[in-house]
C-alpha cells in the first residue's frame, strides 16, 4: 500500500521527525550489481534532502536492472513505511522485496527466500509515495535487505533515495554490553516512550 502526501506533513508523521535516516549504520550499507562501487551509500540522506537529484545516486550496470541492497541500523528499529525516488526514462524499479534480519545473502538467495513483503512500485519522481509495511512484521529490524528485481523498461536501474520511518529503541548497540553488566538493572529505567504510553520513540 502506498501513501499519498496530500495532506500537511505538520499534522502527520511524515516529516524529518520520523525519518529513520540517523539510525543507519551507513558505512556499512552495501549492495550488490551496482555499477559504481560504494555509490548505494549516497541515495540515503536526510529526507528533507531527497529531492536533490544532483547528487550521486544509486545505478545498475548496463543492461541488467536488478539491484540488492543491504541497510544496517545502529539500533532495533520498527519500520513503518519505505519511500524510493528512482530515476527517469524507465529506470525506476517497478517491484521491491524485503528480508529482515538475513546478512549476507545475494541474488541467488533473494530469489528463492521468501520476502518478508513484496511491492509493485509506480515512478516516485516527485517523492509524494511511500510505501506502508506491514508494521506487525517490521519490529526489531537490525537490518534490512531491499531486492529490486526488475524496472519499468530502462536499460538500467537507478535509485536517488531510499527512505525509512517508524521509530528507533532508546538502545544503541554499543551500549548493549553495558547494561548486561548492570547488577541489579530497573527495567523501568529502559522503558521506551512506547511502553509509557508515550507513542513513538525518538532518540535525539
Amino acid at each position: 500500500m502506498a501513501c499519498l502526501h496530500d495532506h500537511s506533513c505538520e499534522d502527520h508523521d511524515c516529516s524529518s521527525n520520523w525519518s529513520l535516516y540517523k539510525h543507519i549504520d551507513l558505512p556499512k550499507v552495501s549492495a550488490l550489481n551496482e555499477a559504481v562501487p560504494g555509490s548505494a551509500k549516497s541515495v540515503f540522506k536526510p529526507w528533507e534532502h531527497r529531492l536533490n537529484s544532483s547528487e550521486e545516486h544509486l545505478e545498475s550496470n548496463e543492461g541488467d536492472p536488478e539491484l540488492l541492497v543491504y541497510i544496517p541500523f545502529t539500533s532495533d528499529v520498527k519500520i513503518k513505511s519505505i519511500a524510493i525516488i528512482g530515476g527517469t526514462d524507465g529506470t525506476s524499479p517497478s517491484k521491491m522485496r524485503a528480508f529482515i534480519n538475513r546478512d549476507g545473502i545475494d541474488f541467488s538467495d533473494a530469489q528463492n527466500m521468501q520476502a518478508v513483503q513484496e511491492w509493485d512500485l509506480v515512478e516516485n519522481l516527485n517523492g509524494l509515495l511511500e510505501f506502508q509495511t506491514r508494521y506487525a512484521k517490521f519490529q526489531s529490524v537490525a537490518s534490512i535487505t531491499l531486492h529490486f528485481p526488475d524496472n519499468f523498461g530502462g536499460d538500467t536501474s537507478q535509485i536517488h533515495y531510499i527512505g525509512f520511518k517508524g521509530e528507533a529503541t532508546q538502545l544503541k548497540r554499543d551500549v548493549v554490553a553495558t547494561i548486561v553488566y548492570e547488577l541489579m538493572p530497573n527495567p523501568s529505567d529502559h522503558k521506551t516512550k512506547a511502553e509509557s504510553g508515550g507513542g513513538f520513540s525518538q532518540v535525539e
